[in-house]
C-alpha cells in the first residue's frame, strides 16, 4: 500500500469519526420543537401551553440559554414542567433546575409536577420550597386554574385510580400533568380531556425512519407510549420526548425535544 493510499485512509477515518460525533452531538443537544392543537370545550378563546420535561439537570448552553430562549420564542401563555427536572439531589443538579425554573417564570406561569426522580429520595420536600421560591406553581395532586384553562397536577408517587379521583371532579375538561404515560389507562378512566405526559425518553434509541423507541421505564422493550399524541376515548395523551437523558447517557435518533400545545375553542357540535 502506497503512502498516499495510507494517508486518504487514515483522512476519511478521521472524517468519519468526526462525522459521527457531529451526528451524536446534535442528536443530543440540538432542541426540536413539536406543535399540538386539541380543542378543549372549557376555552374561550386559544391558550398556548408549552410543555418541558425530563431535563435531568442537562444545560443547554450558559445557564440553559440556549433552551430558554426556544420557549420564549414561542410566546406561550402557560409552561408546565411534567416531572424529572433533575436527575440527582445534587448541588449542580439543583442549581441547574432552579435557574432554569427562575428564567421561565419570567416568560410566563409555570406548572411543575414531580417525577420519579425527585421522589427517590427525602430531599423532595426541601427541593419543593426552593422549586416554588424560584416562581413555579407546583401540583402535587392539585389543580389551578391559568389562563382560562384548569390543570390538574399528579405527585410522581402517585398514578392509581382513587388518587386520580380524590383530585379533582368533573375532569372533562381539565388538562391533566402526569409524568408517567404508561398509566394511561388509568388517566384515561379518569375522564379527563387532556394528559400531558413525560418519562419515556422518546424509546431512548429509536429506530431510524421510525417513531419506535428501544426501551421505556415502566414498558420494557419496544415499548407503546414514548412520544407523541395518544387516544383513548375522550382522553387524549401528548407525550414530551424530554431533554435530559437518566441512567443512560445516550440519545440516537431521538432528538431532545420542547412540546408546544395550543388549546383551541371547541366548535359546537364537535366531540
Amino acid at each position: 500500500m502506497t503512502e498516499w493510499q495510507i494517508a486518504l485512509i487514515a483522512v476519511g477515518a478521521v472524517a468519519g469519526i468526526t462525522l459521527i460525533v457531529l451526528f451524536l452531538w446534535l442528536s443530543n443537544n440540538l432542541i426540536k420543537t413539536t406543535r399540538y392543537e386539541v380543542p378543549l370545550g372549557e376555552v374561550e378563546k386559544s391558550v398556548k401551553v408549552v410543555q418541558i420535561s425530563d431535563l435531568h439537570g442537562k444545560s443547554f448552553g450558559a445557564h440553559n440559554a440556549k433552551l430558554i430562549s426556544n420557549v420564549e420564542l414561542l410566546a406561550p401563555d402557560v409552561i408546565a414542567i411534567t416531572g424529572d427536572i433533575i436527575h440527582r439531589y445534587t448541588e449542580k443538579n439543583k442549581r441547574v433546575a432552579l435557574e432554569t425554573i427562575s428564567a421561565l417564570s419570567q416568560i410566563a406561569p409555570v406548572l411543575y409536577i414531580s417525577g420519579n426522580h425527585e421522589m427517590r429520595n427525602k430531599g423532595y420536600r426541601f427541593f419543593r420550597k426552593s422549586v416554588m421560591e424560584a416562581g413555579a406553581t407546583v401540583l402535587d395532586n392539585a389543580e389551578i386554574k391559568v389562563s382560562g384553562v384548569t390543570f390538574v397536577g399528579l405527585n410522581g408517587a402517585h398514578n392509581k385510580n382513587d388518587t386520580l379521583s380524590k383530585i379533582s371532579n368533573n375532569t372533562q375538561n381539565k388538562v391533566l400533568l402526569a409524568h408517567m404515560p404508561h398509566c394511561f389507562k388509568n388517566y384515561a378512566r379518569a375522564g379527563y380531556a387532556l394528559v400531558l405526559s413525560g418519562h419515556a425518553h422518546g424509546g431512548q434509541w429509536r429506530i431510524p425512519f421510525t417513531k419506535q423507541g428501544i426501551y421505556a421505564p415502566g414498558q420494557g422493550m419496544f415499548p407503546k407510549y414514548t412520544s407523541g399524541i395518544h387516544t383513548i376515548g375522550n382522553t387524549k395523551m401528548i407525550i414530551s420526548r424530554g431533554l435530559g437523558n437518566s441512567e443512560f447517557p445516550l440519545r440516537l435518533f431521538n432528538r431532545p425535544e420542547i412540546v408546544e400545545v395550543t388549546l383551541a375553542p371547541k366548535l359546537a357540535g364537535s366531540l
